[in-house]
Order: C-alpha cells, then structure tokens, then sequence
C-alpha cells in the first residue's frame, strides 16, 4: 500500500514535478559550489560490482563545445547551457581496472590486498563470461544509472538539465580526445537554469498514475 509522504518528502516529490528535459537555457551560470555538488554526485553513483566502468568529461572550452554543437544535430542545449558533461564508458574493462579497484578497496578499508582475492576472481569471472557485445551493454547500463543520479541530484538542487543520445559518439570521440584516453562517449547532459522564453517549461507533467504502474504482490 503506498502511504502519505512526510512534508520533506513532499518537497522532493514537488522538485521532480518540477524537473523536465530543459529546451532552451537562460545565460545563468552554476556557481562552483553546485557543480561540485553535482560532480561529487557522480563519483557517488553505485554500479555493479562496484566497478564504475566510466569516467565524466566535463567539456568547459566554448569553442569545444561550439564543435560538439555541430555534431549534436545543432541542438542548441550543448552551447547554451551552463555546463556540459559527457558520460562515457571504457572502451574495455581490463584486469588492471578490476585490480586497480581492489586496490583502492584495501587502502580506503584498510584491509591485506589478499583479502580481497575472491572479489578479484569473481568479477572477473563475470567480465570474462560477457562477449565484447555484452560488455558494452553492460558498461552502457551502470552509466543510465549515473544519469539518473545526476538528474535527480540537479532536481533536488533546482538546476535544470537535458540528457541527450542524439549526438555523432565516433565524432564527439574524436573532439574529445577519447580514444586516446581508452573512453567511449554515451551520453551528454547539459546542466544549467530554464530559460522563461522555454515553452515546455510550462507545460504539466504526463505521467501514468501510480497505480498503472506499480504492481503489489
């Protein structure tokens, strides 16, 4: 049974009514303090086997960003916005990322490394049973995971964002330096404040009810 939310609650359920996908930006910039916060968020999101298979390119150089534009379907949410970040995911998960990542583990826990052997060997168990294919799908998953903490992390601090798929990826590879780096771009999402001139800020939300779409057992 779904119960009364609590007026805290309520606040974040009013913040996600708010949320749409921005058309049109305002020139009003994000202050360091709230793209740390978002940034911060990113690192924060969780992923299978803690692998957080990606890395966030924050694109800052306006004449970049004016080549992204470009290659964006002249979509003018890449130029306009405040920021502009690009999830990307490796172009493959190696031994030396799973063994970098129980590392990390050990130092941060403060554990032996070789108590960590058996995380080792499962999750590579796992990446090895995955077709390049299936790796790429999988990679490509955890980071729709980061897009949906990075939007509702933007909600809850009234900044308004665009995630958008429709870009040239080998393209934006290639502007970004991403081969280079063993990265592949996914997914772009501009960040910044509704523009009053923006229509579809003022439209309702359309969504199906609760009831059409939650199923209790």
């Amino acid at each position: 049974m779904l119960t009364r939310l609590k007026p805290i609650h309520m606040n974040i359920i009013d913040k996600l009514y708010n949320r749409y996908a921005t058309k049109k930006f305002s020139d009003k910039k994000l202050s360091d303090e709230q793209l740390n916060i978002l940034l911060h968020a990113l690192t924060l999101t969780p992923s299978s086997m803690g692998l957080q298979p990606w890395k966030f390119v924050l694109v800052e150089n306006p004449e970049l960003r004016q080549k992204l534009f470009l290659h964006s379907y002249r979509q003018n949410q890449i130029i306009e916005a405040s920021h502009l970040i690009v999830l990307c995911r490796y172009a493959d998960v190696s031994h030396e990322h799973v063994e970098a990542y129980a590392q990390s583990i050990a130092k941060q826990r403060n554990i032996a490394r070789e108590n960590l052997d058996g995380y080792v060997k499962s999750s590579l168990g796992l990446l090895m049973k995955m077709s390049s294919e299936e790796k790429i799908q999988w990679m490509e998953k955890q980071l729709y995971i980061a897009l949906g903490n990075l939007l509702t992390v933007c909600a809850i601090e009234d900044i308004d964002a665009c995630p958008m798929e429709g870009f040239i990826a080998s393209e934006y590879d290639r502007e970004l330096g991403l081969n280079q780096l063993g990265l592949k771009s996914v997914i772009a999402c501009a960040i910044g404040y509704r523009h009053e001139e923006d229509k579809y800020a003022h439209l309702p939300k359309v969504r199906f009810s609760k009831e059409d779409l939650i199923v209790v057992k």
